[in-house]
């Protein structure tokens, strides 16, 4: 890097899965049938009366500049739903809003992490935290988890990362990637862990908390070990469960200290997110939430159909998670086979290549999350564009020669 770039950028690299979409769409451009499983975005649209209320608001005039954590308006909304949906007291003091999830974040590593500082985060991982993390000068610790562990940290390895250096536990629930969520026993078991350690901090990243599954009942670890709610940064957001991802609102409520030092980061760099923003979110957190209930049917749907295609493609294995939109496959089966035209498929970074350059599918290899080999796939889509991404993953398998390599089960 050249000298006028800052060091610190070193230690990070930019979204792979912004790259892989920008990609996808430079292939689109030039006329290929490119069907892009890489974006964690739903392909519904936002709901009129989310609509609706940010025209009311323009038409008023709420075209100004707001208070830097969010308006009056949004941050009682927020309380509410916390007290409604988890059982969570807060005050409007107690919650700031930022411009998507992931400021919110940045904000509070920012704002709480000095050098050396470590934070457990639990592999596979949102490929963000880490950077994020060392951009913020800290360190990030990674705790490997298995299939075999429906990728969960376990209390034993949540204890054997924790040290006196130890700021920061991030559980992400349901998960990005694997959809993969904590049950109210296992939070508790974790709680019972955290609750030794008064030092740590839990930052509960609770995005995809209305894309659930099965029957599966979501809950927050500041809800089930209430000992940890002071010591919990609880995190949430309307991009994903209301399909306003262009909207760039997330928010967070948590220790007062806390909050007013992640006003202080966004004061001097963002300031307040959008008025009308703000208002569509207030809409969509205190409207009518029926919508959810046929999202969440539609997306289970779709989750069934990916993981019955995969686990029917040579050499691709997966499981069902419990929430999110997101299928996190198994391709240890084509490590080490050949391709028609004579490369060796030697890591999942070399399958998603083959996918996309010859198949035409865009996927994101596994070790963009901290586990090989693997890969994601984003369900939110069309069952027809779902379907037709599948078979093509079928088919590039299919066209695979030769052995897979034995090794070590992920």
């Amino acid at each position: 890097m050249s000298k006028l770039i800052a060091t610190r950028l070193d230690k990070i690299k930019p979204s792979a899965t912004l790259a892989l979409a920008a990609k996808a769409q430079e292939l689109k451009a030039e006329g290929k049938d490119v069907i892009g499983l890489s974006v964690g975005e739903p392909d519904f649209d936002t709901p009129d009366f989310i609509k609706d209320a940010a025209k009311k608001a323009m038409d008023a005039g709420k075209t100004k500049y707001t208070p830097v954590p969010g308006t009056p308006e949004l941050r009682k909304a927020i309380v509410e739903k916390f007290k409604r949906e988890n059982n969570l007291t807060y005050t409007a003091e107690q919650v700031i809003v930022g411009t998507g999830g992931k400021q919110v974040l940045y904000n509070a590593f920012m704002a709480t992490l000095n050098p050396g500082d470590e934070v457990v985060i639990a592999a596979p991982f949102w490929l963000s935290y880490p950077d994020m993390v060392m951009l913020a000068e800290g360190t990030p610790v990674i705790v490997q988890t298995t299939p075999a562990e429906n990728f969960k940290m376990s209390p034993e390895k949540l204890a054997a990362a924790i040290t006196p250096k130890t700021k920061w536990v991030i559980l992400n629930s349901p998960s990005n990637p694997t959809g993969a969520a904590y049950s109210t026993d296992e939070l508790k078991a974790l709680g019972a862990v955290l609750k030794q350690h008064p030092h740590v901090y839990i930052l509960s990243d609770d995005i995809y908390e209305h894309l659930v599954y099965d029957g599966f009942k979501f809950s927050t670890i500041a809800e089930v070990v209430p000992e940890l709610f002071e010591r919990t940064l609880t995190v949430n957001g309307v991009s994903k469960a209301y399909a306003m991802t262009g909207w760039r609102i997330g928010y967070a409520a948590g220790p007062l200290e806390i909050i007013k030092a992640m006003s202080k980061v966004q004061g001097q760099s963002t300031s307040n997110p959008s008025s009308i923003s703000q208002a569509a979110a207030a809409a969509a957190l205190t409207g009518d939430q029926a919508f959810l209930k046929d999202w969440r049917a539609k997306f289970q749907e779709r989750r069934d159909l990916v993981v019955s295609l995969l686990n029917k493609a040579e050499g691709l294995s997966c499981t069902a998670p419990e929430g999110a939109f997101y299928v996190f496959a198994s391709c240890d089966g084509v490590i080490g086979k050949t391709t028609p035209e004579g490369k060796t498929i030697a890591t999942d970074t070399d399958f998603a290549t083959y996918l996309l350059e010859k198949h035409n599918v865009v996927i994101v290899q596994g070790a963009e999350f901290g586990l090989s080999p693997c890969f994601r796939v984003s369900y939110a889509l069309d069952i027809p564009t779902l379907t037709k991404a599948c078979e093509r993953i079928q088919k590039a398998c299919a066209e695979l020669s030769g052995a897979a390599a034995k090794k070590a089960a992920v």
